[in-house]
């Protein structure tokens, strides 16, 4: 059943932290929000827009603040003849089947309503409404969209499973699969590792992942940043672990930091300049050796129009990635704003991780 997501409320439309926590919880709990939609405290046509939505089979999520809790409950009630009343401290819509300090659950025709009110700085309550979707997210490298299309879709159909494919950067493929009413997504999943052997990896969340590998391993891992600006940093730092297998890292902008923090050769940054080939190989050296990780990346380049010299074009982005025994540097030409630039720095480079040990990562 599709999730439709209401934001009621001024706070969740111009507070961008509380909105993405909000996001984060959400996404742990459904696989995916088929449709958002956000509407201040004085938006009158808000009253229609949930009588059309109560008519629909639909799973409803609404998330409001404390001053419009009231008066969403009141709304709902005209809109499916109901009456408010107070439950454990909380006036709400006496056909509430299940509910919590903060939230609680309505079933409607063919809907159900969860609605949970969250203010700032607060925990957000508890989401009452189930997942009733068999849906299992993987990640495929090494293969583009149109041939992991034409490798999958056979078997797909074999274990009566759907498969929905998105390109994250070129050479990472995010793959959803669905469950039809007689598949077999733990069929579906093997025979595509026998087929994409070292290519699949099955997990939820991929830095969860890596940090998990890397502990059992007994592996650290460290990261020398100049235009992702600790974004790298912040790809695992975000994951609970993190601190099992990163000791720390080093944002260096300029190249006084890069020399005296990563031992960057002067005469290379003199020479072939800071966005380099050379010196993210220097960098990613002169991380492992001031940190003692087992592994090392390092990312150096132009993600905004600051940074322009010859030859070196906004998106022009190197990334280094170092073992004990092994060293790569690889050259990008990204598109995309200062922003975009920079996320697509950060999956290279993680991508390039898990490829410079696909024994151990796969």
């Amino acid at each position: 059943m599709k999730l439709h997501l209401i934001f009621v409320g001024n706070k969740f439309i111009y507070n961008k932290a509380l909105k993405e926590y909000i996001l984060r919880k959400i996404e742990q709990k459904f696989d995916f929000i088929d449709s958002i939609v956000y509407f201040k405290e004085s938006d009158n046509s808000l009253f229609l827009y949930l009588e059309q939505e109560l008519n629909k089979t639909v799973n409803i999520l609404i998330i409001t603040s404390k001053q419009n809790f009231s008066t969403i409950g009141k709304l709902i009630c005209t809109a499916t003849g109901d009456n408010q009343v107070v439950k454990d401290n909380m006036l709400i819509p006496q056909k509430s089947e299940i509910f919590n300090d903060g939230s609680y659950l309505i079933n409607h025709i063919d809907s159900k309503i969860n609605v949970i009110r969250i203010d700032e700085m607060k925990n957000m309550p508890e989401i009452l409404m189930k997942n009733i979707n068999k849906n299992k997210k993987i990640y495929l490298f090494e293969e583009d969209r149109e041939s992991a299309i034409l490798l999958l879709q056979p078997i797909a159909q074999t274990y009566d499973v759907d498969i929905d494919i998105v390109e994250m950067i070129k050479g990472w493929l995010v793959i959803n699969i669905i469950s039809k009413k007689y598949g077999n997504i733990t069929k579906f999943l093997s025979s595509s590792k026998k087929l994409l052997t070292k290519k699949i990896i099955d997990t939820d969340d991929l830095a969860y992942y890596i940090i998990d590998v890397l502990s059992k391993n007994n592996k650290k891992i460290t990261f020398a940043e100049s235009c992702t600006g600790g974004l790298l940093s912040y790809f695992f730092t975000s994951t609970n672990g993190a601190s099992k297998i990163l000791d720390g890292s080093l944002i260096t902008y300029s190249n006084d930091l890069k020399e005296n923090w990563l031992a960057v050769g002067k005469n290379s940054l003199e020479k072939y300049g800071a966005v380099s080939d050379v010196v993210v190989k220097e960098m990613s050296e002169g991380a492992l050796d001031v940190s003692h990780a087992d592994y090392s990346l390092s990312v150096s380049g132009i993600a905004g129009d600051g940074g322009v010299t010859e030859g070196k074009p906004v998106g022009t982005v190197y990334v280094g990635i170092r073992s004990k025994d092994k060293h790569e540097e690889i050259k990008l030409n990204l598109n995309g704003d200062r922003n975009y630039v920079q996320y697509q720095s950060v999956l290279y480079a993680v991508k390039h991780l898990l490829l410079i040990d696909k024994d151990m990562f796969f």
